[in-house]
């Protein structure tokens, strides 16, 4: 009875061991990961690229997980799957026929070291024609002070910026029936994958018409170069720029393009041409 008993008490700790040892494939053992993505923007019938990037903090720096199976989602439906390269971005290819600024998510596959996650952006479906409004984050903007940037350009606590009174039910009169709208948003990150989760998830908060993220990256030169290559991909509707600042507007006036700013600055700031509105109120009478 004495050797039963101790051949019953080895195999339970047998048992014990090989319990434990299989217990880091549990899920709680996986990486934490974020998946952000940037809006893409085509024409119906047109392919479009779409880029998402997915890492995960490190001591340092977000760190980017390469191998990891990925799957563009749209309308509730896989619509395309892509494996991340080495730095944790992938990139799929979507056409549809449908017009308009449709949700869509990239998420996670099947993984074995990395926790479910989903990131969303905007596909952006429009006729050339359409006539555009470009719009400057910073114009949308209640404030903007050095510690208390604009959504995109700074720490988290940026997304509790109030926004201009009346801008959002402006911007959405002005969309309802004619313009699209491209919302420009500064970043101070080397790829654009944050400051557009930020802008994005700030314009839904306060009720902002959904549109096309345009990223810019950091210097004066670069918002220029934006138009110049929207242009050169066919996107010749830009007819109004609104912006907040005389660089901004000087942009536009270069390109021959109308330029509101928003609120109106001092005189200096004023570039010849350039339309002034104190308030959004004003903005429809300008255009």
């Amino acid at each position: 009875m004495t050797t039963r008993f101790r051949s019953i008490s080895a195999l339970c700790s047998i048992l014990l061991i090989l319990f434990v040892s299989v217990r880091p494939c549990d899920a709680a053992e996986k990486i934490v990961a974020t998946i952000q993505v940037k809006d893409a923007l085509t024409v119906p019938g047109q392919p479009a690229t779409i880029e998402a990037k997915i890492d995960t903090a490190a001591a340092v720096r977000n760190v980017g997980l390469g191998g990891e199976p990925l799957e563009l989602v749209v309308d509730g439906k896989v619509a395309a799957t892509a494996t991340t390269g080495a730095d944790g971005r992938a990139s799929f290819t979507y056409s549809t026929k449908t017009v308009g600024v449709l949700p869509i998510q990239v998420r996670l596959g099947a993984s074995t070291r990395v926790l479910p996650a989903t990131g969303e952006a905007n596909l952006v479906v429009w006729e050339r024609r359409n006539p555009i409004l470009a719009i400057d984050m910073a114009s949308l903007i209640e404030t903007v002070h050095v510690e208390a940037s604009i959504p995109g350009t700074g720490p988290q606590k940026n997304l509790e910026q109030k926004p201009m009174p009346d801008a959002a039910a402006e911007i959405g009169r002005l969309t309802q029936f004619y313009y699209r709208v491209i919302y420009i948003v500064p970043s101070t990150g080397s790829d654009g994958f944050q400051a557009g989760t930020q802008a994005r998830a700030w314009l839904k908060t306060h009720h902002f018409p959904s549109g096309y993220m345009l990223m810019l990256p950091p210097g004066n030169e670069a918002l220029g170069t934006k138009i110049d290559e929207l242009r050169a991909s066919g996107w010749n509707a830009i007819k109004v720029g609104i912006g907040r600042t005389k660089l901004f507007a000087e942009a536009f006036l270069q390109r021959r393009i109308d330029v509101v700013i928003v609120p109106e600055p001092t005189k200096s700031e004023i570039p010849r041409k350039a339309k002034t509105a104190k308030e959004w109120k004003e903005i429809r009478k300008k255009l």
